[in-house]
């Protein structure tokens, strides 16, 4: 039986912190190399973590498994019964859906989820972020717009207004990038096409059109950009000069337009836009790198393929990493909305001010509403990887990947590519999906993506860098030409401190020019 710690029902337990999990003070169930590792995250937890595959008939601190635990994956403590609570971080992950023994493996087998009330509470947990004086904050070496923003890299940008000038925009990038047109330009990091799926067929008004008006825009003044040139059909609802007139742009030698219908066709349209950029390349290739404070790094923060290690190793590690840029001014995005889904509540504690919590709750409706009415549900969004990876239901996945974001105050809740006008950490509403989550997030204004796998997700996201975090050190020996850094080190005793610097280190490293590993592969 399970005994709440005070007067409160289980599932309103809500107290203990998510992050930073402070590792080196828990300690390992075995003792003898003969016996596999597991961890207890929190005092509360009724189940172990196995770091390495529990055999049946293992015994592990007085508990005997009935069945194998593949690393990963979680062995019943105590019996549930059920209904009863399933604790790890001290916080529910889901709820028994026969009764579990101790020793049984738990996952989607024995573990569901049902409505819970979660105890909001707003801005308790504030608090100082620590600031560094300016005379001790850190510097890197990055690209000053005339705007007065700081980009990290150097691209020219070919935007698309519509899906039916993607080939096109397509076209003019691999003109330049295949072609050994850009040698002569060293300062420019490519030219790179972006394309979308939309912006025709639609409604001319409304939550739709505004977020894609909102990425649009948020590229087209990217800071990671030199130059744009923005390609259009014609006739498509996503006008070009509706664009350039709520955004108040003009064209000039750095932004640039063209629609295929006025050009007259596709070829001449290609070879306008590849003459247009060059008339661009020698403006872009004088931008050069000066030392600039760390404080002017917006870092998105991402998590995909996640495993049963990620809420351990890697996502506290970035949350460290995180703490620390906003203690030197940076700034740090958590998003990916349907994946903080029942790990809100700890960050409502962290609100700068009601407002903020509340504007963070009213996006959890939004979505619990949105998969009612597509007859879903919150829990679908565990992946069949995530759950190989030891995850069973998306409060674990929530409380894992909530972990990214660190104990820093939470300053500003924004929209989907909203710009993102506050330094600290924050939040951006987006969906659970990497590459649509990180394109607002770059739309909002990062100009570095730290992301963090356990199964080993291969992307890349121009004109935005990205750093890819390992959770384990199989992982990180398998697809070492993919990942930057190796977090599974913290299981073998590496500190989530020195992880976390590492981390920034690196952030640091690679916004002054350093090529990631998914830059050296090409993605993007």
């Amino acid at each position: 039986m399970i005994v709440a710690p005070d007067d409160r029902p289980p599932q309103m337990w809500s107290d203990t912190p998510i992050v930073p999990l402070p590792l080196a003070e828990i300690p390992m169930s075995a003792t003898t190399a003969a016996l596999p590792r597991t961890l207890r995250l929190n005092a509360k937890d009724n189940v172990r973590v196995a770091v390495d595959t529990i055999m049946q008939g293992t015994t592990i601190e007085g508990v005997t498994a009935v069945q194998r635990i593949p690393k990963g994956h979680k062995m019943a403590l105590t019996g549930i019964p059920e209904g009863g609570p399933i604790l790890k971080f001290g916080q529910i992950i889901g709820f028994a859906k026969t009764p579990i023994a101790p020793g049984e493996h738990i996952h989607e087998h024995n573990c569901g989820m049902h409505d819970f009330d979660r105890d909001y509470q707003f801005a308790e947990g504030a608090h100082d972020d620590g600031l560094l004086p300016d005379s001790e904050r850190r510097t890197f070496e990055g690209y000053v717009r005339p705007n007065g923003k700081v980009g990290t890299r150097n691209y020219i940008g070919v935007l698309t207004s519509v899906n039916c000038s993607a080939t096109v925009a397509r076209h003019i990038a691999e003109g330049f990038n295949r072609s050994g047109l850009l040698e002569a330009f060293p300062n420019v990091d490519g030219v790179v096409s972006f394309v979308h799926g939309t912006g025709c067929g639609m409604g001319g008004s409304g939550e739709g059109y505004e977020t894609l008006e909102r990425t649009q825009w948020g590229y087209a003044s990217h800071p990671n950009l030199a130059g744009v040139l923005v390609v259009g059909l014609g006739c498509e609802v996503f006008q070009i000069p509706r664009l350039m007139k709520a955004y108040n742009l003009v064209e000039h030698e750095g932004f640039r337009t063209m629609t295929i219908q006025d050009i007259g066709g596709t070829k001449k349209t290609i070879e306008w836009g590849i003459d247009m950029i060059k008339e661009m390349l020698p403006t872009a290739n004088k931008h050069t790198r000066t030392t600039v404070p760390v404080s002017e790094i917006t870092v998105g923060m991402q998590c995909g393929g996640s495993d049963g290690y990620s809420g351990i190793t890697a996502n506290p590690a970035l949350g460290y990493a995180s703490d620390l840029l906003v203690k030197h001014g940076g700034t740090t995005i958590l998003s990916e909305t349907p994946e903080i889904y029942g790990a809100e509540h700890l960050l409502t504690r962290r609100a700068a001010n009601r407002e903020v919590g509340e504007k963070l709750v009213d996006l959890i409706h939004w979505w619990e509403d949105y998969t009612e009415r597509n007859q879903g549900e919150m829990n679908n969004n565990p992946s069949p990887g995530n759950k190989a990876g030891g995850l069973t239901t998306i409060l674990e996945k929530s409380l894992g990947a909530a972990a990214k974001g660190g104990t820093a105050t939470l300053r500003g809740v924004y929209k989907y590519a909203e710009p993102i006008d506050t330094h600290g950490f924050v939040y951006m509403d987006s969906p659970g999906y990497d590459p649509a989550s990180v394109t607002g997030q770059v739309a909002s204004g990062a100009n570095m993506i730290v992301f963090t796998t356990g199964r080993g997700s291969a992307a890349g996201y121009k004109p935005t860098p990205s750093i890819k975090l390992a959770t384990n050190s199989d992982l990180y020996a398998r697809m070492t030409d993919d990942m930057d850094i190796n977090c599974g080190d913290i299981l073998e005793g590496v500190s989530l401190e020195k992880k976390g610097e590492e981390i920034f280190e690196e952030i640091v490293a690679v916004a002054s020019g350093k090529r990631s590993k998914s830059e050296q592969l090409g993605y993007g």
